[in-house]
């Protein structure tokens, strides 16, 4: 049997994909994880409150060659701020339910992500090895994916699953090489994220959320905005309607509230 072709896609485009692992609890993950991004040519990692020394014994020896992208990583410590900058993240997930909706398998996810990638920041988020990623913690994230797997165990490795995506990614990446790219000028999770914080209080204000479960709504309006893919512009004309509805209330949004809503 003759040996399988090994095909190395290089382009010399600008692709801005950052992968981030939510509270991994394993250095051999981890290592593992730098080993298959540099085999992808991914290099940006952030990691969000470690549950171990990503510098230490284990993930270096894991790492090998990419241990370039295992010291150069970032630590944060939520979620939230290691998204800062980027204008769409992909949460994975394994679980369905009600708030699991619209799930993407991870070609799908490729399709949408790399048009993006080649102009703005993207995210591509991992779960914890366990429990995987909270649904709070979907809330951040534009876009789900999940592995299609078998049912006696359908929970994958997390070196394993970012290799998978990894992979994807980077054939449909070879796809779009010496293609220009155009698509919609997303807004960045940040400005989003205020966006969603003061929509949560304004509509609170008029008593339209249940304040026992106000974000159970909220979800389905996250969920909507995240199907359209909002831009500035649009979360700028958003944001004046829940000013004017705190003008008629006579309640005014600040970063502090905004702050008291994320305790």
């Amino acid at each position: 049997m003759s040996e399988p072709t090994i095909v190395q896609i290089k382009t010399a485009e600008k692709f801005q994909l950052a992968v981030v692992l939510v509270e991994p609890q394993g250095g051999l993950n981890i290592g593992s994880v730098c080993r298959a991004m540099l085999n992808f040519g991914i290099t940006d990692l952030r990691l969000v409150n470690p549950q171990v020394d990503h510098l230490a014994h284990d993930a270096r020896l894991m790492a090998v060659k990419a241990a370039t992208v295992l010291e150069n990583a970032r630590v944060f410590n939520t979620l939230e701020e290691a998204l800062t900058g980027c204008v769409q993240s992909f949460g994975t997930t394994r679980r369905f339910g009600r708030y699991r909706e619209g799930l993407l398998h991870p070609s799908e996810a490729a399709n949408n992500l790399v048009p993006v990638a080649l102009e703005s920041s993207v995210a591509l988020v991992f779960g914890r090895e366990d429990h995987g990623l909270f649904t709070s913690e979907l809330d951040l994230c534009q876009h789900f994916i999940t592995i299609p797997t078998n049912e006696m165990l359908p929970s994958m490795n997390l070196a394993q699953a970012v290799t998978l995506c990894l992979y994807e990614v980077n054939k449909t990446r070879g796809d779009f090489a010496g293609r220009v790219a155009k698509h919609k000028k997303f807004a960045s999770s940040e400005n989003l994220e205020s966006m969603y914080q003061h929509m949560r209080q304004s509509l609170l204000n008029i008593g339209y959320l249940d304040p026992q479960n106000p974000d159970h709504i909220l979800r389905s309006f996250r969920r909507i905005f995240s199907r359209s893919g909002l831009n500035d512009r649009e979360v700028r004309i958003l944001r004046g309607l829940f000013n004017q509805i705190d003008l008629y209330t006579g309640n005014k949004f600040s970063r502090k509230s905004e702050r008291k809503n994320d305790e």
